[in-house]
């Protein structure tokens, strides 16, 4: 099976690390590729946001199977350029991707498959978004309507600060994505994130995982799109994933095929659970990233059967068999990210923490430069293990830390934090 990647972060390292151990795979092309990915496959010489090049390349060298990593070529409407030339995407339509690509759109999908989720608004104009707020209690949950790279969300603990946030969002700070913002109702409990493969009908649940949104230790500090992850999340019980599975996945994809925009691809629930009860935060219209890399640390399966049969609608009767062993991953970030950052400092030891005992470091955000490998975004490396327990999967994920010399960033010291407090409260009884 030829096959073609789109994307070059993270995530797609991880999708193209496993895509490439299957004995299905014949051809693995890349676009754009990047430092990690490129010794896995053929890199292309257009990037994830020429959609039209993808398409015409896809059609023209009789691609089997189109995988797309990002959101933003998902809610450019690749899907529908490559469905034009009947080539598989596993992947939703531009119109089923809004479930990301518009928060609005989400909440109206929610409500109207009765999916718990948080009360909210939706505004374009300042005054009456900040009249919406006095009529809530803190805090305060402002989001950016469409995309702004998990960066659009702002929880402001005083009325001053959320108004400050609207007039900030509402005057162009994300651009397109915030001339709509979502106002939401503060959900309680602790987050956790849930998967599903479907082919617009059938629904093939995966695994959970819980990752780490601020920037710095103990939670603090801005939002970024994920400083670290962990599999599986404590918080995550049976009979949280029963209910997510009935309340949230089964009834929002029903909702998405009814309303003639059968949702394809993979569904990404982020969840607020209280007394293992599971609300909606969002949905993305892709695999999360970095929960993506250590779901990929988990699955035993062949992953790009179950990719292609999504694609092609023949999900029924697919299964993935999963490892017992929890994955933790470690994102070592550019100083200074979310905000300003600089590119191209040396990052050494790479293949030093890659040979330590569980671990596989994906590359975020790197390139090749005459012969060594240098940091080429904010997000650079996810160094991710797997271990017996969450406990030894941190370790050895931070082992792998330790052997990588980086002067040029920084990374959270405290991944996996609430699960390792779990198992100390137990072992303490």
């Amino acid at each position: 099976m030829k096959v073609l990647l789109v994307g070059g972060g993270g995530r797609e390292h991880a999708l193209g690390w496993k895509i490439a151990q299957s004995p299905e795979l014949s051809k693995l092309y890349l676009a754009p590729g990047s430092a990690g990915l490129n010794h896995l496959g053929e890199k292309l010489s257009f990037g994830d946001g020429e959609l039209q090049a993808i398409a015409d390349f896809a059609a023209e060298n009789a691609i089997d199977l189109v995988v797309v990593g990002p959101e933003a070529p998902l809610a450019a409407g690749l899907g529908d350029l490559l469905a034009a030339k009947g080539v598989p995407c596993f992947g939703p339509s531009r119109a089923a991707a809004q479930l990301e690509s518009s928060k609005s759109f989400m909440k109206d999908v929610a409500s109207a498959a009765g999916a718990p989720t948080a009360a909210y608004g939706r505004f374009t104009d300042i005054e009456p978004a900040k009249a919406f707020l006095r009529e809530q209690t803190a805090p305060y949950v402002i989001k950016a309507d469409g995309l702004a790279a998990g960066k659009g969300v702002v929880i402001a603990e005083s009325l001053k600060d959320a108004d400050a946030a609207v007039e900030e969002m509402l005057s162009g700070r994300f651009g397109e994505a915030s001339e709509a913002i979502v106002i939401e109702e503060f959900m309680r409990g602790e987050e956790a994130s849930f998967f599903a493969i479907t082919d617009g009908e059938n629904i093939l649940p995966l695994i959970d995982a819980q990752d780490h949104k601020r920037a710095y230790d103990g939670d603090k500090g801005p939002n970024t799109g994920g400083m670290g992850a962990y599999s599986p999340a404590p918080v995550f019980t049976d009979k949280v994933r029963e209910r997510t599975m009935k309340e949230l996945i089964e009834p929002v994809i029903a909702e998405m095929k009814s309303r003639g925009t059968p949702y394809v691809g993979v569904l990404y629930a982020g969840l607020m659970i209280e007394d293992e009860k599971p609300r909606l935060v969002e949905f993305n219209a892709r695999f999360g990233d970095p929960e993506c890399q250590i779901l990929m640390r988990r699955l035993k399966s062949d992953l790009l059967p179950a990719l292609y049969k999504a694609a092609t609608g023949g999900l029924k009767g697919v299964s993935l068999d999963w490892s017992d062993d929890a994955a933790a991953l470690v994102v070592m970030a550019a100083d200074g990210y979310p905000g300003a950052y600089k590119k191209g400092s040396e990052i050494k030891g790479v293949e030093a923490a890659n040979a330590l005992p569980g671990v596989v470091v994906f590359h975020a955000g790197t390139k090749e430069e005459n012969g060594g490998l240098l940091s080429n975004g904010g997000r650079v490396l996810n160094v991710t293990a797997t271990g017996e327990d969450i406990r030894e999967a941190v370790e050895r994920a931070y082992a792998g830390v330790d052997a990588i010399d980086w002067p040029g960033g920084f990374y959270r010291k405290d991944i996996g934090w609430r699960a390792l407090e779990r198992d100390d409260a137990e072992r303490a009884r």
